[in-house]
């Protein structure tokens, strides 16, 4: 597929996590690049983040490498080493197996974007670094469960 054109690509908002946590999603869009243009071995996603807004919970991946690449904006990754500002042009990489719980924040006061792409697999398991939470990942359904497998208490 030639260039792929943004406009006929839905912008998807809300998020996956159960609650309380999807609330944490409020000001994140985005639009699955990956998905328009019928590629199967890795996602790519433009993500907009209004001032305010983060990626996603603090997370990391045991069989999914991630990359970015900040394209607008000014915003700050927040992994176990702290802080890090970024501007665009700035490059993340967080390799599958490593447990640097990462997301990213907006706290400018403009909108900011980033295109991430990530590997696909059949399985999958993250785990949230500030949570008891993980999720589990089979064929492309999701489960949310206790860091020790155990159910959630419902809200």
């Amino acid at each position: 597929m030639p260039k792929i054109d943004l406009d006929k690509i839905p912008l998807r908002t809300g998020s996956s996590y159960p609650a309380p946590h999807d609330e944490a999603m409020i000001g994140r869009r985005q639009q699955r690049l990956g998905d328009a243009a019928g590629l199967t071995q890795f996602g790519a996603n433009l993500v907009r983040l209004a001032p305010g807004a983060m990626s996603s919970l603090r997370h990391w991946h045991e069989r999914q490498d991630e990359f970015l690449v900040v394209t607008e904006g000014a915003l700050t990754l927040v992994d176990d080493t702290g802080e890090t500002p970024l501007a665009p042009g700035d490059c993340c990489a967080f390799p599958a197996g490593d447990p640097n719980g990462h997301h990213i924040l907006n706290r400018s006061d403009t909108e900011a974007a980033f295109v991430v792409v990530g590997t696909r697999t059949d399985r999958e398991t993250g785990w949230y670094s500030d949570l008891d939470l993980k999720v589990e990942v089979e064929d492309g359904k999701m489960r949310f469960v206790r860091r020790d497998g155990g159910e959630l208490e419902r809200p």
